[in-house]
């Protein structure tokens, strides 16, 4: 299994394109377009707040009703989110107009957006982006990563990852595009992501390997708190592999699903060290828990803290915000039993033992503390149990960012 940098055309089959439509950005592309030559299969995750975006309840609808999809529009700079039926209409025109250029089934149409909250799309300009990125579908390395770039909002830098794996004798690849930068704290996924895959799999058994590979990755990461109203996962599987089905009863399912996880893995770690105004990944590992469940819950908690991550912004080892964000997580614990550990490139030092600050130097530690990637791990002392969480550090720059956010 290898990793690679490339994104949601690297499965067979699959097309994308990416145009400048004008939608909020007077200066970039800002739409993109996913296409498969065959319908495919489909999978998805959803935000779990209340609130959800007009294409959130069109795509959740796609999937419960198990239609296959040929195509997915998404569009930056509006959200279309808080809109009414005005914007679930919008939903219906795109898909329309991305029938008619590609002569397709409206039916067969996902749709994404991000951005702003609250703002009606330009459906005009919508329909003018989906007519001239029907006609420029390409399936290279740079049709993919065009489309990555299209979809930004406050990323810094596109996200991207392929992986392909042997199946029955068959090769089969995973592709995948992600962006998320800020509203990033996960009740699903918290960001846009869209996963193609070339496997032959049916629709039950690829929303199980999706719903556990969530699980552990872009649900444990957390930049600022907030779980997004468009927070959408889509993985689309078109077959053209023509490997046997992917079952458990003869392995494949878990050789799929690991596949699916590093994946999913890497681009949950890329969007977490891409916080807005970040300038750290933060890494909390979480160790002798009792059980999957609460480690999960203790990781999630500190990595989510804006003490800790302003913590690792200032570069000081204040583990009592540490042990503090243990402690309203909700897991039980003993907090006297409780040892924690910071590392990074420049070092490592306990800082707690046995829940109390452990003899360390202040000036080693605020060194541990100056790396661009940080560890924070957590020995519960409980169990076996182990949980990994990413997330950035907090600092001016968020707070710029999102203050002029609409402007």
């Amino acid at each position: 299994m290898e990793i690679k940098d490339y994104g949601i055309t690297a499965p067979k089959g699959f097309f994308a394109s990416h145009t400048a439509a004008g939608i909020k950005y007077p200066d970039r592309d800002d739409m993109a377009m996913i296409y498969s030559e065959a319908p495919c299969n489909i999978a998805g995750t959803f935000t779990s707040n209340k609130v959800k975006a007009a294409p959130v309840l069109w795509d959740k609808a796609m999937v419960e009703q198990r239609r296959k999809a040929s195509v997915v529009v998404v569009n930056a700079g509006i959200a279309n989110a808080c809109t009414g039926e005005e914007g679930m209409d919008y939903c219906r025109q795109t898909a329309d107009a991305c029938g008619k250029a590609l002569n397709i089934e409206p039916e067969s149409v996902l749709v994404a957006s991000t951005g702003v909250i609250g703002m009606q799309l330009p459906i005009d300009r919508i329909r003018n982006g989906i007519e001239a990125m029907s006609g420029s579908l390409a399936s290279d390395q740079d049709a993919a990563n065009s489309a990555a770039r299209a979809i930004m909002t406050t990323d810094t830098v596109p996200k991207e990852a392929s992986v392909t794996i042997e199946l029955g004798g068959k090769t089969v690849t995973i592709g995948a595009m992600t962006k998320g930068s800020g509203m990033i704290h996960p009740n699903m996924c918290t960001m846009l992501c869209f996963i193609t895959t070339d496997a032959v799999i049916a629709a039950d058994i690829l929303q199980e390997a999706l719903s556990e590979s969530v699980k552990d990755t872009y649900n444990m990461i957390s930049v600022d708190g907030d779980t997004s109203t468009n927070d959408t996962c889509l993985m689309l599987a078109n077959g053209m592999a023509d490997n046997a089905p992917v079952s458990h009863e003869d392995g494949s399912f878990d050789i799929f699903e690991e596949a699916l996880k590093e994946v999913n893995l890497k681009l949950a770690r890329m969007m977490a060290k891409d916080g807005e105004g970040a300038t750290a990944l933060i890494e909390v590992s979480i160790e002798g828990a009792d059980n999957d469940h609460n480690a999960r819950i203790l990781a999630r908690s500190v990595v989510g803290s804006s003490l800790v991550k302003a913590m690792i912004f200032g570069h000081d080892a204040n583990s009592g915000r540490i042990l503090c964000a243990l402690g309203y997580s909700g897991a039980d614990f003993d907090p006297e039993a409780v040892d924690v550990t910071i590392s990074s490139a420049n070092g490592s030092a306990m800082i707690m033992k046995d829940g109390r600050y452990a003899d360390y130097s202040e000036e080693y530690a605020t060194k541990i503390l100056s790396s661009d990637e940080v560890n924070i791990t957590c020995n519960m002392h409980q169990g076996s149990a182990s949980a990994v969480a990413w997330g950035c550090d907090l600092t001016y720059d968020y707070v710029k960012i999102n203050a002029d956010y609409r402007s």
